[in-house]
């Protein structure tokens, strides 16, 4: 009788050392998004970015891999724009949730995490790091981030995805004054 539960007890700890890592989401995107706009949230733009091939180069910068996709969406709302975007840790995807206002992260939050190591990065004494963090002009965040043992890709993900939003909030500044500009001047009359 003994040796059968030790079997089982055995045969079950193996199962669950094989078996994959299942996604745990911590935060929906919409109630990231609630935490971004507040009392406005719904009243945000929903817009796209797409990406050209000196921004992709931008992305490999950062990431060390190319960015796979040809747009990226967000949200904005006055100078607050949000960003959820997926950045392998190890094997699997992280979830990451960027809100940034005025050139500034604001917020970094880990929405959902697939790999069975790193997940400490969800945690507020993780994420807290990145708060009013910008992009230098290496596109190096301009705070120091401490990494947690054991979860270093964990870590580099989170911090590519904080520098990778930053960047591509930078672009739809850049957009929006281009566009302004152009509003601003005069019509031309034809001669």
């Amino acid at each position: 009788m003994v040796s059968v539960i030790k079997r089982g007890l055995l045969l079950l700890s193996l199962l669950l050392a094989i078996a994959p890592a299942v996604a745990e989401e911590y935060l929906s995107d919409e109630a990231f998004y609630a935490q971004a706009f507040g009392n406005r949230a719904g009243q945000e733009n929903k817009s796209a970015l797409w990406l050209k091939a000196g921004q992709k180069a931008v992305a490999e910068q950062i990431f060390g891999h190319p960015w796979q996709g040809l747009r990226i969406r967000y949200r904005q709302l006055g100078a607050t724009t949000a960003w959820i975007l997926d950045e392998t840790g190890k094997e699997k995807p992280i979830r990451i949730g960027v809100i940034i206002d005025a050139d500034r992260i604001r917020q970094v939050s880990v929405l959902a995490f697939n790999e069975s190591r790193g997940w400490e990065v969800r945690y507020p004494f993780f994420t807290a790091q990145f708060t009013a963090a910008a992009l230098d002009d290496d596109l190096q965040l301009t705070t120091p981030v401490d990494g947690i043992t054991g979860a270093t890709l964990s870590v580099r993900a989170v911090t590519g995805v904080s520098r990778w939003a930053l960047y591509l909030n930078s672009l739809v500044n850049q957009h929006l004054q281009t566009a302004s500009d152009q509003a601003s001047l005069p019509a031309s009359s034809a001669d």
